[in-house]
């Protein structure tokens, strides 16, 4: 919650007189195929509590893991909001990065931890969280429990879009402009400088300044398809390794499940075979794990009375991974999850649900404009972070600034406000040197997203 309530207090407001944020606990509750669960909680007394009902001889581990995981915080999480422009800023913290084994894959580390196989899922899926596959993806990626322990997991009051609208409100207090459905189609430049925002209904807006949540990728090969500086990273980034999609099913039932909590994560039969499946083979699995989110046991708000508000979420192959016709496979992979669901988890589930939706990789490529329908942008592998992932400020077209999951830190509300507060940073220190101009007034431009500064 600091990274958000930290907004309103620059501006002189309290957060809590524009959005409600509920504490969650357990924060997830894990469930398997034979019936057991694992309650996730911050508190390390109730968390060791389930850690030696499962697998007492995990109990030491746990308390060395917890050492290790804070050691890695300490280090790592300051760098979440400062921005890697050069490579003398990465091989300034690269002693620390090292010191923390951050080049060893996060699985690994966790499992040198524990013995017990479910306890090494318990600590090491948080990475699938902003898209990374837990056996790739950077030990660094410990520091999400630390986090979690210290300030909790939390929801907000009337969904996320009552954030949005909390964010959008202040905003609008402070003089900005908020356009909707603004599609983007350009960013113009001239002498290697961006210069106007246009977009498809044909309204032209010059700035100095841009500031782009767009996906990276998409930004690089679509919005700035005009400017030659940038074809050189455009080409690049087509060649990087990419995070999984997703297919969500949204539903809602007039029954409530009482073996769930609000934050559920069901795995399979299968974890790193899937995880193969998904982020390396590109096959679409018979078998699959699933996230289930019941927001409506803490936030009634979120359904009409006596109803209940679910989605199902599962990892998907990207479509640079797997060429699948989604809208011929949406209706049987959903129907397969809502069985799936029915048979384990929510009985009698298929003859409940009174409304359900869709949304699949096409909705992240056509929508959200994101690359190969990538939900998470660019994989948080070691060599896809910091330094390695797409600057906060383009190296080569002047007054273009990025913000958003594919920037650095990366993924995760917490990450992409990091990412703005890196990018805001280094704004400020380019117009003190006299290498960007700041702005009278700022209009942000949503949908094909962009922040035009005027």
């Amino acid at each position: 919650p600091d990274v958000l309530s930290e907004l309103f207090e620059l501006a002189g407001k309290d957060m809590r007189d524009y959005i409600e944020l509920i504490p969650i606990a357990p924060m997830y509750r894990l469930h398997w195929e034979d019936g057991e669960t694992f309650d996730y909680y911050s508190d390390e007394a109730r968390l060791l509590a389930e850690i030696e009902r499962i697998a007492p001889e995990d109990v030491d581990g746990y308390r060395r893991f917890y050492q290790y995981a804070a050691g890695v915080f300490e280090k790592a999480f300051p760098l979440c909001h400062a921005p890697f422009l050069s490579f003398w800023d990465m091989m300034r913290v690269a002693p620390d990065l090292i010191k923390v084994g951050a080049h060893r894959a996060l699985y690994s580390k966790v499992s040198s931890f524990f013995k017990n196989e479910r306890i090494r899922q318990a600590f090491s899926f948080n990475s699938l969280l902003i898209g990374g596959n837990p056996f790739r993806a950077s030990a660094i990626y410990t520091l999400i429990h630390p986090l979690e322990r210290q300030w909790g997991v939390f929801s907000a009051k009337g969904g996320t879009g009552a954030l949005i609208a909390a964010m959008s409100k202040l905003f609008q207090e402070l003089g900005g402009e908020l356009r909707l459905n603004a599609d983007i189609d350009r960013i113009e430049t001239q002498g290697g400088r961006v210069t106007a925002l246009r977009d498809k209904s044909g309204r032209r807006d010059v700035c100095d300044l841009v500031v782009s949540n767009a996906d990276v990728t998409y930004t690089y090969m679509h919005m700035l398809r005009d400017e030659p500086l940038a074809l050189p990273k455009a080409r690049q980034l087509s060649r990087k390794d990419f995070s999984m999609s997703l297919f969500v099913t949204y539903f809602g039932t007039q029954h409530k499940y009482p073996k769930l909590a609000h934050h559920n994560v069901m795995f399979g039969k299968r974890y790193r075979g899937l995880l193969d499946d998904i982020f390396d083979k590109g096959v679409l699995a018979e078998d699959f794990s699933i996230y289930l989110h019941a927001p409506s046991l803490s936030d009634a708000s979120l359904a009409p009375p006596g109803a209940q508000s679910y989605y199902a979420l599962s990892p998907v192959p990207h479509l640079g991974k797997a060429a699948i016709d989604w809208n011929l496979e949406a209706p049987r992979y959903a129907q397969r999850m809502m069985s799936y669901l029915d048979e384990r988890y929510m009985p009698g589930l298929t003859s409940h649900v009174v409304t359900q939706r869709h949304l699949t990789p096409f909705d992240f490529r056509d929508r959200l404009k994101s690359h190969h329908g990538a939900a998470f942008s660019l994989e948080p592998t070691l060599l896809q972070s910091a330094y390695f992932r797409v600057h906060n400020r383009d190296d080569r077209v002047g007054g273009l600034y990025f913000v958003g999951a594919g920037t650095h830190p990366g993924a995760g509300i917490p990450g992409v406000v990091g990412s703005a507060k890196a990018t805001v940073a280094t704004i400020l220190a380019d117009a003190a040197r006299g290498r960007a101009q700041l702005p009278a007034a700022t209009t942000m431009v949503r949908r094909t997203d962009a922040i035009a500064v005027d």
